[in-house]
């Protein structure tokens, strides 16, 4: 079974090309260009499939990516979240979130390890071939 990654960007280019390298590695990808929407989404259980990881960006409109993280803490707790910025100041906002922050540029083979490594922990971190 493909695992499912729910992936929030705001720019609808970098949201694309993340999408494209997730669907190459065999992730399906659920992509969303609005925070407040996916929350809603969550709550009301509208996904298509059981969401694997979350990777969201940091500065959306209407709802900053900590904020997003904040309000889907309060109903799953353990739910892998990536959070890329391009702000190394931003990683202050996750603290005691339970989050994996990176840097932009995420080069997709570190966008790949460290997605696999959040869907597969204790998996020895290896790679998957983008082929």
């Amino acid at each position: 079974m493909q695992p499912t990654v729910l992936l929030i960007d705001d720019n609808a280019v970098q949201a694309a090309t993340r999408q494209t390298i997730l669907k190459r590695a065999g992730y399906f990808v659920i992509p969303a260009l609005n925070p407040q929407r996916a929350l809603e989404q969550f709550r009301a259980n509208e996904f298509p499939a059981v969401i694997d990881l979350v990777i969201t960006d940091h500065i959306m409109p209407g709802m900053t990516g900590a904020e997003f993280v904040r309000e889907l803490r309060t109903f799953a707790p353990t739910l892998p979240v990536l959070v890329i910025s391009g702000m190394e100041e931003a990683e202050d906002e996750y603290v005691d979130l339970n989050v994996n922050f990176r840097l932009k540029p995420l080069l997709p083979d570190n966008l790949l390890a460290s997605v696999h490594q959040l869907i597969h922990p204790g998996n020895g971190g290896e790679k998957r071939d983008i082929a």
